[in-house]
């Protein structure tokens, strides 16, 4: 480095020098700056040099290091092989020392153990999943062939099969062969294996949340047998749920929650360990918190609104106070307005227990006591092999109680009873076997081709008489009626405007069958519960096609008992099939004989609840409804009764207040002598008070 700055400076100085010079000719310039120009080449190239020769050390030392390391692995391998050698050499001298005894030879004796020492000796080989695979067909040859029942192998081999049979049952348990499972999985050994349903259980809702209710029934089921396992679960369940909430695991966090709510409904749980869930999430607030405690609500709602009213009351209001200060996401805070929307519906579409899941009667079911506070043991051990020595009696002892709960002694007896009627029932068992061997359509392909005519028919047809002539042609089974009105009502729903067609095709069906009339009923019913789901355009063609056949008498009209004609039982598109319907009933028979059809006395039990007077609030809507589509004329009746509904509930009031009188005029009558002054003054005293009303502004 000194050099090249010594080279600097002189280059610098001669430069200075050949500026100060006055005279100076052209060709000197050119070759001063030549060699400047080397000079300055030559420096930057034995830089590079330098900089290159340190990169080369590098490289160089980084290499030596991956060789030093290289052999170093090649040495742990050529140890690990000779290691695994050496072993392989003892357990061939092994086996041929036990092949030699067997054989007779002159070999190496080895001494005789006993059956237990034996049994300790046996390795089985055990990892995370178990150990090594094993058929089911060799672990039941291998249980088989085990002799000592009571030795470590054969429990090891009984603890594999019962976990896996748990596994199995719990994985494949869903709403409609929960009857068929429980059975089988009270048969296996639960006291033994606690531990493992309780984590499998957990595993399998984790995994599928969309079945907790239906593993809550599993447990509660188990819970009547064996409430210990059912505490054991919930121990579990809460614990997770309190590891969770530290660590901000959500989805763990979600699916604990859920479990604990349907526990809840299922009444395995206490419903105060609900409250205080809620008010945890409800205390620090958070996004995730409040969803969470959401989705808790609406799970279990409905059963904690009969266990504890004002505990909900609470909740709900709290739930209220914090959409008023709207420190959460909107998202939440929509969430939270759902809620209230399904509290107000009484949780409809989200009830406690399912029908098909309701498994266990009230007084049988054990309730268990948790609480957040407690310390809890997840009694973690339950769930790892651990050899018992009194097994053969424990495993006898559970026999006895599994035939005391499957009543499994009273099946030998009906079998024993059975085994000796055979005889007389062969040719049933015949005849039961030909039924089975029966093809049966599964696919429903029979009743797909046969819509298909039925539309093909409707729409090819000219005219509704050739059409119903083709249809009736077809040959319909018994309880195929239906299927011909639901195709001639959806045809007509899919048109783009209402045809006539197809009322005359429905009427002169309605007339010809008593059966197409009930189905039509029917059709009615349906399609004005689900009249929500139809679009404008079909909810006009529908309430078109039915006012043609109660127009035409086609369809009786006690059919209208169906509508209740409220604020609170309709909704936007009920309201406009109900405006529809009456418009073209006035257009068909007239507004005259309309209302004379509507005040029959013999069906005014018919039109009650079209007509409401059960209350002024009711009977206004109808009357304002009615009028607001132009058929006010068929609301006189109604009107006359809103104004006289005053003078109504005064006669119902007067006669009450008589039967409160008359005690006081029989006692005066008794102690005073002018017993006929003071009836009369009590008769009066009715008439004084209404003339009072009457007068008061």
């Amino acid at each position: 480095m000194s050099r090249d700055s010594d080279d600097d400076r002189t280059q610098s100085r001669r430069r200075k020098r050949d500026d100060d010079s006055p005279i100076e000719d052209e060709r000197t310039r050119s070759s001063r700056r030549e060699k400047s120009r080397r000079n300055d080449v030559n420096r930057s190239e034995r830089r590079r040099r330098r900089g290159t020769r340190g990169d080369e050390e590098r490289s160089e030392r980084k290499m030596r290091e991956k060789e030093r390391e290289r052999d170093r692995d090649d040495e742990r391998r050529r140890r690990r092989k000779n290691e695994e050698k050496d072993q392989d050499d003892g357990k061939r001298r092994g086996r041929k020392g036990f092949d030699e005894e067997d054989a007779g030879t002159e070999a190496k004796q080895i001494p005789e153990e006993p059956n237990n020492v034996a049994a300790e000796r046996v390795v089985v080989p055990v990892g995370k999943t178990g150990g090594v695979y094993i058929p089911p067909f060799k672990l039941a040859r291998m249980m088989r062939e085990v002799e000592d029942k009571g030795s470590l192998e054969y429990q090891r081999l009984t603890w594999d099969a019962l976990r896996k049979s748990i596994n199995g049952l719990v994985n494949k348990v869903n709403a409609s062969n929960i009857k068929n499972i429980i059975p089988e999985l009270l048969g296996e050994n639960l006291i033994r294996g606690r531990g493992l349903f309780c984590r499998s259980c957990m595993k399998s809702q984790m995994a599928s949340p969309g079945f907790t209710d239906v593993f809550a029934a599993l447990v509660s089921v188990v819970n009547t047998k064996f409430p210990e396992i059912g505490e054991l679960l919930l121990r579990r369940i809460i614990l997770q749920f309190k590891r969770a909430w530290k660590r901000n695991d959500k989805p763990q966090l979600l699916a604990a929650v859920k479990f604990i709510a349907h526990l809840v409904n299922q009444q395995v749980a206490y419903e105060l360990i609900a409250l205080e869930l809620v008010t945890l999430m409800l205390e620090k607030l958070s996004d995730d918190s409040v969803e969470v405690a959401v989705g808790f609500i609406t799970e279990c709602g409905s059963m904690l609104q009969d266990l504890s009213p004002q505990g909900v009351h609470g909740i709900f209001e709290r739930f209220r106070g914090i959409l008023h200060e709207g420190q959460i996401d909107i998202r939440v805070q929509y969430m939270i307005e759902g809620l209230f929307a399904v509290r107000k519906a009484k949780f409809q579409g989200h009830p406690a227990i399912r029908p098909e899941l309701d498994l266990v009667e009230e007084e049988d079911q054990f309730t268990h006591e948790v609480s957040l506070d407690d310390e809890i043991d997840p009694e973690t051990s339950l769930d790892i092999f651990k050899p018992d020595p009194n097994f053969l009696e424990n495993e006898r002892r559970y026999e006895d109680l599994k035939k005391s709960i499957l009543g499994e002694e009273s099946e030998d007896d009906s079998r024993s009873d059975a085994e000796s009627d055979e005889d007389d029932e062969d040719e049933e068992d015949e005849e039961e076997e030909e039924e089975r061997m029966r093809i049966r359509d599964e696919t429903e392909t029979n009743l797909v081709n046969l819509r298909r005519t039925i539309y093909l028919t409707i729409m090819s047809s000219v005219d509704f008489e050739e059409a119903g002539h083709k249809l009736l042609k077809i040959k319909l089974e018994p309880g195929q009626e239906m299927e011909l009105c639901i195709m001639l009502l959806e045809c007509c729903s899919q048109e783009r405007t209402y045809l006539r067609y197809y009322g005359l095709l429905g009427q002169r069906f309605c007339m010809i069958n008593k059966v197409h009339q009930e189905n039509f009923e029917k059709c009615f019913v349906q399609q004005y519960s689900m009249i929500h789901r139809l679009e404008t355009n079909k909810l006009r063609n529908v309430s078109k096609f039915f006012s043609h056949l109660l127009g035409t008498d086609a369809l009786p009209w006690h059919v209208l008992a169906y509508i209740r004609l409220t604020e609170e039982d309709t909704t936007s598109s009920s309201r406009i099939f109900i405006k529809i319907l009456f418009q073209e009933l006035s257009e068909q028979l007239g507004i005259k004989l309309l209302n004379e059809r509507l005040n029959d006395p013999s069906m005014q039990d018919s039109f009650e609840s079209i007509f409401p007077r059960d209350s002024p609030k009711n009977t206004r809507f109808a009357i304002n409804f009615f009028t607001s589509i132009g058929l006010g004329g068929i609301t006189e009746n109604l009107r006359e009764y809103l104004k006289n509904m005053p003078s109504l509930i005064m006669q119902k009031q007067i006669p009450a207040l008589e039967e409160d009188d008359e005690p006081e005029s029989s006692g005066r009558s008794s102690s005073e002598p002018g017993s006929e002054s003071s009836d009369s003054e009590s008769e009066s005293e009715p008439e004084s008070r209404e003339k009072r009303k009457r007068n008061r502004p």
